[in-house]
Parts: C-alpha cells; structure tokens; sequence
C-alpha cells in the first residue's frame, strides 16, 4: 500500500496517533485514493512510544505528509496519560470514564487537524474513534463527532463559504475483533502499532492496562496473531 499517491487524489487529514485504530483508519483512507496528509500529536504522553510508531504507519502508507506537532498537555494534566498517576491495571469500571481520560483531548486534536485542512484545502478529516470496544471515554461518541462536524463547519471559512467538513468515523461501529480483522485485510502488520499507555521498563507493551486489555481481546475474538510483545 506504498505506493505514490495519485496526483489527483483529494487530500485528507488523518488524526494518526500510532495505535491500531488511526493506523486501520490511515489504511481506509489510502484505500478511498484519499492522499492522506497525517498529524500526530507529542502531548508528552507517557506512551510516548506511539510517535515511532506512527513514523512507522505513515511511512509504510506513503503518506502525502506527516506532520509531528509538539502540544505539552502534561501542563494541564489531570490524566494518568500526562501526570504522575498510576495507570489502573485489573481494568476499568463499567460504566466510570477511567483516568486515563485525557481533558478534551479529541475536541483539542480534532481542532488542529481542522485547521491543518483548511490550510491544506481538505475537506475530509478520519479519525478512529469506536464506540463499542472502547475505554468509556466521552470524546468517542458519535454524538461528540456530529456536534464537532457541525461546529467545524459553521467556525471556518471554508465552511461559511459552503465548502463544508465531513468527520469521517469509519470504525465508530466496529468491535476491537472487526478492527483486527480490517488490518489483515488491508495487509497491515499489527506489529507496525502500539496500544499499551504504560510501556514495561524492558520496552514491551505491559499487557495488563485497558488498552492492552481490548487489543488482546479483539486479536483473540478475530482468530488473529497480535504482532505485539507483551510483558503480560
């Protein structure tokens, strides 16, 4: 899937975080002949880690563009993701939106690959939000991506002038198996990915946070090989 995008191809942001669903999401995209101009965010996470891997994914893809920003939200805090905060390792209360909940986090990223498409005159935004195999967090509901679509299109130029966003959500409806399986399908190496938020000081993913739960879920529920090594 390497290959040079067309030169007619429409371009596209691609929120590309370096976990399996922005990675399954990018592939989507490349597949739609979509010239994928992808942003990642250094937010000085603690699995800082996923910014090689999504060097990797785009890479991999031949991306039109790949764009690392720095943002530090360890300055704002308030997560296990960006403070000095255990993150929970026997899984997440039903129904509780867990500390690994970053503030705002989608609503922030979401605004910079806004701005980046107006920039670059994309009118097509992927990100890989899923509401079903999920950690709980309020950001991933399809009722958050239609009121930011909305309030895209009514805070831009572009939009006013009629030359409106569309969010595309393509694994919204997707268990963690369905996504496993679309990255078999789309011949992506699952090892390309990180998931894991608390890295083992060994460099392996720590198999025991809620990420790690719901990824070696969906390979397991997918019949899948998980090309991640696990230190549980």
């Amino acid at each position: 899937m390497n290959g040079k995008v067309s030169s007619a191809a429409k371009p596209a942001i691609v929120l590309l975080s370096g976990g399996l669903d922005s990675m399954v999401v990018a592939g989507l995209a490349r597949e739609q002949d979509y010239a994928v101009h992808a942003l990642t965010i250094d937010y000085q996470q603690r699995h800082r880690v996923e910014l090689a891997a999504a060097s990797r994914i785009a890479a991999h893809l031949g991306v039109a563009e790949h764009i690392t920003l720095p943002l530090d939200l360890s300055q704002f805090g308030g997560s296990a993701l960006t403070a000095d905060i255990d993150v929970p390792k026997d899984g997440v209360e039903e129904g509780a939106i867990p500390i690994t909940y970053v503030p705002a986090r989608n609503t922030i990223f979401l605004s910079l690959c806004l701005g980046l498409a107006e920039a670059r005159g994309a009118r097509d935004i992927f990100i890989g939000v899923n509401a079903l195999d999920y950690s709980g967090y309020p950001d991933c509901r399809p009722d958050f991506i239609h009121s930011f679509e909305a309030t895209a299109n009514l805070a831009t130029k572009a939009g006013v002038e009629g030359r409106g966003f569309t969010i595309h959500t393509p694994l919204i409806d997707m268990t963690k198996a369905d996504i496993a399986a679309q990255a078999a399908r789309l011949k992506l190496d699952s090892a390309m990915s990180w998931s894991c938020y608390d890295p083992a000081s060994d460099g392996r993913a720590c198999g025991r946070c809620d990420s790690c739960r719901l990824r070696k879920k969906g390979f397991a529920e997918a019949g899948l090989t998980d090309g991640t090594d696990y230190a549980a």
